[in-house]
């Protein structure tokens, strides 16, 4: 099974200084405006609310600019991920906009080895990063490990409708396709291209994933010992997932074109985490 991280490690490692050079990640606006911030964590702020003072970690935090962005609000931020080439990024991201993080490399599921246990206030996880995990449990007991009691997660990621919907179509049809629930078999992906514009040809095309449906989700949570504060679907997502289908909305967000309101495109999640 361990397999699926040297696959999808190879992925990572080659784009990651890609993405870092494109205009959609913004280095230089986070160097030039100390205010600067994502637009993913910008979407987030309603939700989030006041992180001042908070110990927070990012998990797979990949070149880090939601974690400075959440250190602009005021939380003292550790990143993890697994790739290294991704937290050599990171780590040039934050000298640039001078912001004080930890980086720390590992995979998700090891993080309680390398991170001090129930320590964070805040586990922050963002848009794509649960899909690259074969099992959500073990992940939401990582999660719940690293909280504090009382301490809070909070999880805006692409919807599982979304990720099982069949893409490349030529017309208004949205048509599942795809697993919604999770399966031990990951869906295996050779794509040469990445979700930003370069002109690096690619050579480690092949990655694993899985999708984890909105019920396994939660029940994995629940059974760790946290508590579920909040669930909401949101008719945005901020990348372009259906080619075509798509128009971009405000704050660098897409919403299918045709009758949005028929599909979930993404949620945010929130739990903490239950007093022993």
């Amino acid at each position: 099974m361990n397999d699926y991280l040297d696959v999808n490690r190879a992925n990572w490692d080659e784009r990651a200084p890609a993405h870092a050079a494109s205009a959609d990640y913004n280095f230089d606006a986070f160097a030039a405006d100390p205010q600067h911030i994502s637009d993913g964590v910008t979407f987030d702020r309603p939700l989030l609310g006041d992180i001042t003072g908070l110990r927070a970690v990012h998990l797979q935090c990949h070149i880090g600019t939601d974690t400075v962005s959440l250190a602009r609000l005021g939380a003292t931020m550790t990143g993890l991920d697994f790739s290294a080439v991704s937290l050599t990024e990171a780590r040039r991201l934050a000298t640039l906009a001078k912001a004080d993080i930890e980086f720390v490399e590992s995979d998700l599921y090891s993080a309680p080895d390398v991170l001090e246990n129930a320590a964070f206030d805040l586990v922050f996880t963002g848009i794509g990063a649960i899909g690259w995990l074969p099992d959500i449990r073990r992940w939401a007991k990582v999660v719940a490990t690293l909280l504090r009691p009382g301490g809070r997660l909070f999880i805006r990621e692409g919807h599982p409708v979304l990720w099982s919907l069949q893409d490349g179509r030529d017309d208004d049809v949205l048509a599942l396709d795809f697993d919604y629930f999770e399966h031990k078999d990951p869906l295996v992906w050779d794509e040469g291209g990445t979700y930003v514009a370069t002109d690096h040809e690619f050579v480690h095309t092949v990655t694993h994933s899985w999708n984890h449906g909105m019920g396994e989700i939660v029940t994995a949570l629940l059974e760790a010992g946290m508590t579920i504060t909040g669930l909401v679907e949101h008719d945005t997502v901020p990348w372009l997932a259906l080619p075509g289908k798509m128009t971009k909305v405000a704050n660098g967000e897409w919403q299918v074109t045709d009758r949005p309101r028929r599909l979930p495109h993404s949620y945010t999640l929130q739990a903490v985490r239950n007093a022993v």
